[in-house]
């Protein structure tokens, strides 16, 4: 009898505890665009039925889920989703749709974002496609007309806890994702395209965060692809296809004085295709209190890349109104590790590090990079360290 009455008390427990899983589950309330107006047919501004859909989820005061169904939606200004007032444990911006800017480039260019998130915590967006619609913005700038200066398309400021995940950004005005002033940032299984010649449009920019993950990306842009800033800790990217673009860049760093450093960041599994640069700290030649240490570039592949390896400590694109300074930035502890294939120019690793301040603790190991199928070169100066086991180019450090 004891027995049956355990049992019958075991089986009693697990049905509750199965129960309050399921009622945690329904407690995730599901928002649906369409209830608040936003239609389906790229023609309606939705920004409004969106930016209500954010407000009732910001009441919801357990988890709460924002639904896009298929079908496109325009959204013609900045939408802004802060979370000062939110009162939310979780919110999940779920996208089935694809969301389109204004045929008119100005009705964005004014503005900074497309999409901002201030001050939110425990948010993800997941799927969907964003299209900006940037092309009649590049080429306005490219006739030099008197153009504004675009809008990013996805940002994250003064966040934290926040995922990014299997989003396509089309042919953003400006940078496609940029994180600033976050912590805990995950961007995964991500597509990022715009033409090789469009300006600026960075695929991820990183600035004064920590603890950033960058898994899993395909981006294809006609600026850095990954383009890493002052105050950038702990960032983690793993497994990135580049082409066309500039790379992977740490910097542009030395534009301020009073510049935070760049600390621990991995760089691993990243394949480029016809990149203007590989893997690239780049500095203006200005005086300046940042820094760079504990950097780990590990396992690459060059696919016809004008720059493989590249510190620049004079970068000044176009060498007009270039400050004469040294560059103030301190660069230690730099490790290259299973980077090979081939370099479009001739020169496949070069290290222009300043006189006052050089790069120091720079380590090669497991390198065989080629130019043309034949040898390549290097080109190095104010750099030390050490070179360990295959080296090809030899002779830099």
């Amino acid at each position: 009898m004891a027995s049956s009455l355990s049992l019958v008390h075991i089986f009693t427990i697990l049905v509750t505890i199965i129960m309050s899983r399921f009622a945690q589950f329904d407690a995730r309330t599901s928002l649906n665009v369409l209830t608040f107006g936003a239609k389906p047919n790229g023609v309606v501004d939705s920004t409004k039925a969106f930016s209500d859909a954010w407000d009732s989820a910001c009441r919801v005061e357990d988890s709460a889920m924002i639904y896009v169904p298929k079908g496109r939606y325009l959204i013609g200004r900045e939408l802004r989703f802060e979370g000062e007032s939110c009162k939310s444990r979780e919110i999940t911006l779920r996208i089935d749709g694809t969301l389109i800017g204004p045929q008119d480039y100005r009705l964005l260019g004014k503005e900074q974002n497309w999409f901002s998130f201030v001050g939110v915590h425990n948010v993800t967006v997941l799927g969907g496609s964003f299209d900006a619609k940037g092309s009649t913005l590049w080429s306005c700038k490219a006739n030099g007309q008197n153009c504004p200066e675009g809008a990013t398309t996805l940002r994250f400021m003064d966040s934290y806890n926040v995922k990014i995940i299997g989003v396509l950004s089309l042919n953003s005005q400006l940078f496609h994702i940029a994180i600033n002033r976050c912590n805990n940032v995950k961007i995964e299984d991500i597509r990022i395209i715009a033409p090789d010649d469009s300006p600026n449009t960075d695929g991820i920019h990183i600035q004064k965060s920590t603890d950033i993950e960058v898994r899993n990306a395909s981006i294809k842009t006609g600026d850095d692809c990954i383009s890493i800033g002052p105050g950038t800790k702990n960032l983690m990217v793993d497994g990135i296809t580049c082409g066309p673009g500039h790379g992977i860049s740490i910097g542009s760093l030395a534009k301020d004085l009073e510049e935070e450093g760049v600390v621990n960041v991995t760089v691993k599994k990243a394949v480029f295709v016809r990149t203007d640069n590989g893997l690239r700290i780049k500095s203006w030649p200005r005086h300046s209190k940042g820094f760079v240490e504990r950097v780990r570039f590990l396992g690459a592949l060059m696919v016809n890349v004008s720059y493989p390896i590249l510190i620049d400590q004079n970068y000044c694109p176009g060498d007009s109104y270039c400050p004469t300074e040294e560059s103030g930035i301190k660069i230690n502890d730099v490790i290259y590790s299973g980077i090979m294939g081939t370099s479009a120019t001739k020169v496949a690793i070069k290290m222009d590090c300043s006189e006052r301040f050089p790069c120091t603790q720079i380590r090669m190991q497991a390198i065989n990079l080629t130019y043309r199928g034949g040898a390549a070169t290097t080109s190095c100066i104010n750099a030390s360290g050490k070179q360990l086991g295959l080296v090809i180019p030899n002779g830099c450090l």
